[in-house]
Formats: structure tokens, C-alpha cells, sequence
């Protein structure tokens, strides 16, 4: 593995030196333009994201008491919560990383997942499981439209594929908690 070397930006005066590996000096100037590959077993965590999910919605079907049905709806909207939080994280890295732009927008859409992660959480139920449906769609539809040029189309692929799924999911958790007669 070869050691990564300190660089500072000139375009920061002042700046602390970054970390850069040969990876990160062989990129194109637009991370978006980058030939960045993503094999399966490297996208697999990405899809295994939603597995949880799935369990929980399954919980939730086949759960023999109210109690473990309750239990596996505020499973779904905690770990929900915090997925959503990680997905805005990254663009926190990105942008402290130099690959995309520090600019309102850009704040506003690493910030607000951990905005309706946090409002699902405190709402819960139904209410909350609705709250990251909206909060995961918004956070595509920001990922693809706004800061989609700057980004891998790997990465793209791979995030519409989770978004799709996770969104899947907490419909369906959400109706088969009407079902269960879950709030």
C-alpha cells in the first residue's frame, strides 16, 4: 500500500496541509468526470443498507405480539434516522475534502438529512416513517440535480439504487404498521 503524502492548497492561504494518496492525485479535476468504478462486491454494503429494513418489515408482518411490532417500527424509524444523517455526512466529506464547493446549497444538503432524520426520530411511528420517505427522495433529488455533475456517476447509480430501496421499504414499513394497527 503506498503512504499518502502532505500537500497544502494554494488556494488556502494558510490552510493545514491535506492528506493526498496516489489515488486522489490521479483523478480528473472533476470528481464527476472521474473513472471511478464500482464492482459489486464494492457496491454491496451500499445495497445491504436497506436489509434492515426488510427485516423489520418482515417483523412486522409475521410479529406474533403488538409489543415486538411496535418495537420493530421504532427500530425502522431509528436506524432510518441514522442512515439518513450518514448519507448527508458524506457530502460533509466531500466538501472538507475539496471535491465539491462550499456554498449555501451545498450546507443546506449535507445539513438537512440530519434535520429530518432527527424530526422522524422525535415524531416516530407513522409520522416519522413518512418524514424519511420525504427526507431520502429530497436527499436524491438534491444529489442528482444540484451537486450530481460533481459527483462519480458510480456513485449515482449506486445511491438512486439505495434511495429507490430505502424509500420501497419504508412505504411498505409503513403500511404494514396501519396493518398492525401501529400509530
Amino acid at each position: 500500500m503506498e503512504s499518502a503524502r502532505y500537500v497544502s492548497r494554494p488556494a488556502l492561504a494558510g490552510a493545514r496541509p491535506t492528506c493526498e494518496n496516489s489515488a486522489m492525485r490521479s483523478r480528473a479535476p472533476n470528481p464527476g468526470a472521474s473513472r471511478v468504478t464500482t464492482t459489486a462486491p464494492e457496491g454491496l454494503p451500499v445495497h445491504l443498507t436497506a436489509l434492515p429494513f426488510a427485516v423489520c418489515l418482515l417483523g412486522l408482518v409475521f410479529a406474533p405480539t403488538f409489543e415486538l411490532r411496535d418495537l420493530l417500527q421504532r427500530v425502522a424509524v431509528a436506524y432510518g434516522a441514522v442512515l439518513l444523517a450518514a448519507f448527508g455526512a458524506v457530502h460533509w466529506g466531500l466538501a472538507l475534502a475539496g471535491r465539491i464547493a462550499w456554498t449555501a446549497p451545498r450546507l443546506a444538503g449535507a445539513f438537512m438529512p440530519a434535520v429530518f432524520g432527527a424530526a422522524a426520530a422525535v415524531l416516530g411511528g407513522q409520522r416519522g416513517l413518512a418524514v424519511l420517505v420525504a427526507g431520502f427522495g429530497l436527499f436524491w433529488l438534491y444529489e442528482h440535480r444540484i451537486v450530481g455533475a460533481e459527483l462519480p456517476a458510480d456513485y449515482l447509480r449506486l445511491r438512486r439504487h439505495s434511495s429507490a430501496a430505502v424509500c420501497a421499504l419504508l412505504a411498505l414499513v409503513t403500511i404494514a404498521s396501519d396493518s398492525a394497527g401501529l400509530a
